[in-house]
């Protein structure tokens, strides 16, 4: 081995290790992803089957929604074993041999870990609730109700109505932030830290890359159960949840305290992503402080893009000022849609043409600084689909129809072949129905047909990582006016110029004498005096 080759070891070593700053995570939703046996729900032996497809798309790895065993009232994030798969998804030989194959393609598995959490057919619950001085009588939050009965808080829960339930059993009452069925784990206690961090040992030993840490913000509350201050104002209110400040039953100081033990176990085993979903009012700080210095969590993301009515140059420029890069801060990560928001493409596309937005989007993900998240479905351009009512799976669209879109539109199966009974995804009725808009932009058809969304996607993939300064480069907003948008990736000659018209009509705008454009979406000609709607470039020195 030369000298040379010797001192460029270290350097090869940290940029393996840290894989997933600029990475591409395709985010998979197993039970509508591929079903294998016929029972109308996705699992793990229909993913493995799929992974090839999913390793076609250039991604470097998988975030994969929980499959644990769970009672699925609320579809797998109700947790009732962290350490075993839900018969409905398969066994842990199945998740062995897919996590296996995947890494045989290159790919990397990163998996939910839901640590504020359980569903109330845990164990761990099912104890501590049988009275109060057994060994987990302190695992879960439980507090006496105020001297009238009523709770021992204001909290509400984010789904619907009062975030504690009262239990005949201890004649307490638990709490819980989502559903009633989802008691929230004390985990500031440290007998459940070291519960928690057994369950992260569990996965890092049968090869998972990395970890999303669901709702981490939810983990730790006020120990002095004081009430959340009413939100004063004309704010939208469509749930109780939205007429308070979240101030005590969420996002306690203690929080960072246990991502730093988080962090220095998989800190033993290299490689290890960890990011965080981190929602609310208090979003910004808190995805800060979850990400600070080299002791805590690599990324996080929240729902700046996911809940956004428009996308326009105001919320991009916005969205990069936030993560500037500064001494000890943490990496940013994005989604435009996931298994929790409308998809984008039908929130912001409104009346034009979504194949043309669906292109721009994808374009548009793969040049922001950060780690981006390609949601299944996302890289056909699937808009929202139409679930009617007595159809609706989702807990929070059942209680809050129709005030809100719920989720279900964004969970509904993945179109495989158009020609096939439900496109695909399974001989039996599905759990949600196919959307027969969906059909049309199944992946069969779009493979044959140039230019298709799916045939962008990967080249704006590949862009992605041919180009280092579209992984790690800085992010500088030139402009970012009612429809142009420009900034620049990277800096000095090697810099790269991106250009965007996110608006209706054609603006005017010239490339720049002195630059090429290495790749656009729907731009006719060169951008020479104008650059037409929903049209995007990247561009370098020539």
């Amino acid at each position: 081995m030369s000298i040379e080759t010797l001192q460029d070891v270290p350097q090869r070593l940290a940029a393996q290790a840290e894989w997933w700053r600029g990475a591409v995570i395709y985010h998979v939703y197993p039970l509508s992803f591929a079903d294998s046996n016929g029972d109308g729900r996705g699992d793990l032996p229909g993913l493995t089957a799929k992974l090839d497809y999913i390793a076609s798309l250039g991604v470097e790895a998988i975030w994969l929604s929980p499959f644990y065993r769970s009672p699925m009232r609320d579809f797998g994030y109700d947790i009732s074993d962290f350490c075993d798969v839900d018969p409905a998804f398969g066994t842990l030989g199945d998740f062995d041999r897919m996590i296996a194959r995947a890494h045989e393609l290159g790919l990397r598995i990163i998996v939910d870990q839901v640590y504020s959490h359980t569903s109330t057919e845990h164990a761990w619950f099912r104890e501590s609730r049988s009275d109060r001085t057994n060994p987990k009588a302190d695992w879960y939050v439980w507090a006496d109700p105020k001297p009238d009965g009523s709770p021992p808080t204001n909290w509400q829960s984010v789904f619907k109505a009062a975030a504690w339930t009262w239990d005949a059993r201890r004649r307490q009452y638990y709490l819980h932030n989502f559903q009633s069925d989802q008691p929230d784990l004390n985990v500031r206690r440290p007998e459940v830290q070291e519960a928690l961090l057994g369950v992260a040992r569990f996965w890092l030993e049968r090869g998972v890359d990395g970890f999303r840490l669901d709702a981490i913000n939810f983990a730790m509350h006020d120990p002095h159960l004081r009430d959340n201050p009413p939100v004063i104002g004309d704010a939208r209110r469509l749930r109780p949840f939205d007429y308070q400040h979240h101030i005590h039953n969420q996002s306690h100081p203690d929080i960072p305290r246990f991502l730093t033990r988080v962090r220095q176990l998989t800190e033993k085993r290299g490689g290890i992503f960890l990011v965080a979903e981190v929602g609310g009012e208090q979003a910004d700080a808190e995805m800060k402080l979850y990400t600070q210095g080299e002791t805590h969590l690599h990324s996080a993301y929240g729902f700046h893009y996911l809940y956004a009515d428009a996308l326009t140059p105001t919320l991009i420029r916005d969205c990069s000022d936030r993560w500037r890069g500064g001494a000890g801060e943490g990496w940013p990560s994005w989604a435009f849609s996931n298994h929790d928001a409308p998809r984008s493409v039908s929130r912001w596309a409104k009346n034009r043409d979504m194949a043309a937005f669906a292109r721009l989007s994808i374009l548009l993900l793969m040049t922001v600084r950060g780690s981006v998240f390609l949601y299944q479905g996302e890289e056909l351009g699937l808009p929202q689909a139409d679930v009617p009512p007595e159809r609706l799976q989702d807990p929070e669209a059942i209680a809050n129809w129709p005030h809100t879109l719920g989720r279900d539109g964004a969970r509904t199966p993945m179109p495989w072949r158009s020609s096939a009974t439900n496109s695909g995804f399974s001989r039996a009725r599905p759990w949600l129905p196919v959307d027969p808009a969906h059909d049309a932009l199944a992946v069969d058809v779009q493979e044959r047909r140039q230019g298709s969304t799916l045939h962008v996607a990967r080249r704006m993939i590949d862009l992605r990582r041919r180009f280092p300064e579209l992984r790690t480069g800085a992010m500088t907003v030139s402009e970012a006016g009612e429809s142009l948008l420009l900034f620049t990736r990277g800096e000095g000659e090697r810099a790269l110029l991106c250009a965007f018209n996110l608006g209706e009509q054609a603006v005017s705008w010239s490339l720049p004498e002195g630059w090429r454009i290495v790749e656009s979406v729907n731009l006719p000609d060169h951008a020479v005096g104008a650059l037409p709607a929903l049209a995007g470039l990247v561009a370098q020195r020539s």
